[in-house]
């Protein structure tokens, strides 16, 4: 898979090999030395040579995708950072920005499945850099401010080039590259990258909408420029991303109702999946701290923009990471998912006894900024339960589609419900909101425990009947 140039050795008969130097090759990781160009068998530098012998580059493909999921949904999600300038340049109001964001759910939820079986059917090479490309295409036409009816059109577009072809391509590369035990610290680890990449890029939209007067001309300008950050990964991707082996079954049906009946019937999937709903939706919920500031506190754009970006991009580098790494510590994902998430009921009940005053704005920034590293890594690795309940490679990707059709639902009705009750009732609405998340924190530890109850049963059935 390329990277630098690893010269071959001559060694004595009997004798070890010295390990050499970790090569080095842009927008992957390097992960270990193998025996064979599947990658399933380590080479050990212990043992002695008694024949010629050739060792491959394991290239974990992490940073590339991580980079791409992060960056292909800025423009989509652009409203949770930026909320009143993208409000103010589009000329709407805070339901129909919601309404777009719902639009663009209702697509994906229903592409979520197919999504899933599309990505064990289909090559991760195609599906991404089409998937780039074509998203580029829609926000170039996004950047031109058309009418809210086009907008409606362009929204839809993206649930179909960036949920139908782009989706799958993230968890099942990532699958690919690790074993069932590290896929938790792995998918870790591509949150972090994937935060990394979003403050970056959030960073520099903060400086174009800071330096430009007019919203709509700074929103313009910002959308130009993530037309052609995301056109510039599909053309990295035509390159970079390989073929892996075995990733799909030449001989599969591209559909098989079999495989999706298999993944709803595997034991702890179900509860899993309505567990990331409720983790999703308190994720997304959050999102709306970035109006609260700014309607209860009276603070200034710029601080409620650098807290958005810190909330949404900038803890994930260490949320994503200690998530994970709280995952193996503990030998289950569910379980760190579920002291990650209670921790929020706790914060979010802080949010609604706080005095709403001007002096608390940096005890409030400091509290939305808990609220991001727990609620975030919770969501990190909220695909985790799937290889902890052994789901099979032959059905991951369909268990992932899966996973998604259920946890992504809240988008389609939390942002036209929280945007319609902030339109109606103004700053009293964020007390609804928030004893609403309180509420589905609450169930989504209960779904969490009914997972793990579902597991451990499985795996004692596996236990007694070996």
């Amino acid at each position: 898979m390329g990277g630098s140039k690893i010269a071959p050795e001559t060694v004595r008969h009997g004798l070890t090999v010295a390990k050499p130097k970790d090569p080095v090759n842009g927008g992957y990781i390097f992960d270990g030395w193998y025996t064979d160009k599947t990658y399933r068998t380590p080479y050990n530098f212990a043992t002695p040579l008694t024949q010629d012998t050739t060792i491959y580059a394991k290239w974990f493909l992490i940073v590339l995708v991580s980079m791409g999921s992060s960056i292909i949904y800025t423009p989509i999600y652009l409203k949770n950072v930026f909320y009143e300038p993208l409000m103010q340049g589009l000329g709407c109001t805070n339901a129909d920005l919601g309404a777009l964001l719902s639009c663009y759910a209702i697509v994906a939820v229903i592409t979520y499945l197919p999504a899933g079986i599309i990505a064990d059917k289909v090559r991760m090479r195609t599906l991404s850099w089409v998937g780039f490309g074509a998203t580029a295409v829609l926000t170039f036409i996004y950047a031109m401010l058309p009418s809210i009816q086009m907008l409606y059109v362009v929204f839809v577009g993206y649930g179909i080039t960036s949920i139908l072809i782009w989706w799958g391509t993230r968890f099942k590369i990532v699958r690919l590259c690790c074993s069932e035990d590290d896929y938790a610290s792995k998918i870790g680890v591509s949150y972090s990258i994937y935060g990394a990449a979003g403050l970056i890029v959030g960073l520099i939209n903060t400086a174009i909408i800071s330096a430009v007067a007019d919203a709509s001309q700074g929103i313009q300008v910002l959308l130009v420029f993530l037309g052609a950050l995301i056109a510039l990964l599909a053309v990295l991707s035509f390159i970079f991303v390989p073929d892996f082996k075995g990733e799909i079954d030449k001989n599969a049906k591209l559909f098989s109702l079999s495989e999706v009946v298999t993944a709803i019937k595997h034991p702890g999937v179900i509860w899993a999946c309505l567990a990331y709903f409720f983790v999703y939706l308190v994720y997304m919920g959050v999102t709306y701290t970035t109006p609260f500031m700014t309607t209860c506190f009276a603070a200034p754009v710029a601080i409620v923009s650098v807290v958005g970006l810190i909330r949404t991009y900038g803890i994930g580098l260490i949320a994503g990471p200690a998530a994970g790494i709280f995952a193996d510590k503990l030998k289950s994902p569910s379980k760190s998912i579920l002291i990650f998430f209670a921790a929020s009921v706790i914060v979010l009940a802080a949010f609604m006894i706080m005095p709403r005053e001007a002096s608390m704005v940096i005890p409030i920034a400091v509290l939305v900024v808990v609220l991001g590293f727990v609620t975030y890594g919770a969501f990190s690795i909220g695909s985790s339960p799937l290889t902890e309940a052994k789901v099979p490679m032959s059905i991951f990707g369909t268990a992932s589609g899966l996973l998604s059709v259920i946890g992504f639902l809240p988008d389609t009705f939390v942002h036209t419900w929280f945007g319609g009750l902030i339109d109606a009732q103004g700053a009293d609405a964020f007390n609804t909101i928030f004893i609403a998340l309180v509420v589905f924190a609450v169930l989504g530890c209960f779904c969490l425990v009914m997972t793990r109850r579902a597991m451990k049963k499985n795996a004692a059935k596996a236990e007694s009947a070996n």
